[in-house]
């Protein structure tokens, strides 16, 4: 079984392409717009093999490659905004679920409930991942 560290702050599958003398991992924009990854940085990445269905992580298949863990930077930055913190925020969009969606810095989401684009409410941050934060409103615009 794989251990996988606390810190750990996306997980998704790619493939390994070969571009002229280097090899590229293809990140899916998902990735790029929950601010998971950004563009330009430099990243500490772990690499799994794929197994087919019904393998084990023992097992290996001939068109697996496996590489090595690249270590170059300390981690991720921490979030931008701490539990019980209270800002002001600009709603930018809607997000699937109908809740308020804000960017803070380093273009950190923060998702509002019953917000619209353009309010301008005061927060409070319920809970903080490494990738987005909760908050709800304290005062109204």
């Amino acid at each position: 079984m794989v251990e996988i560290p606390e810190r750990l702050t996306s997980l998704f599958s790619g493939t390994v392409e070969a571009e002229n003398d280097r090899f590229v991992i293809e990140v899916p924009k998902d990735e790029i717009e929950f601010d998971a990854v950004e563009a330009g940085q430099t990243y500490r990445i772990g690499v799994l093999p794929h197994h087919g269905e019904g393998s084990s992580d023992t097992e290996s298949s001939p068109e697996t490659t496996e590489l090595a863990a690249i270590d170059r930077e300390p981690g991720p930055p921490s979030p931008p905004v701490d539990e019980g913190e209270v800002r002001t925020v600009t709603i930018e969009s809607i997000g699937d679920q109908g809740d308020g969606i804000a960017k803070v810095e380093r273009g950190y989401v923060v998702i509002v409930p019953e917000t619209k684009p353009g309010e301008e409410p005061t927060v409070e941050i319920e809970r903080v991942t490494q990738n987005v934060a909760f908050a709800a409103v304290v005062e109204a615009e």
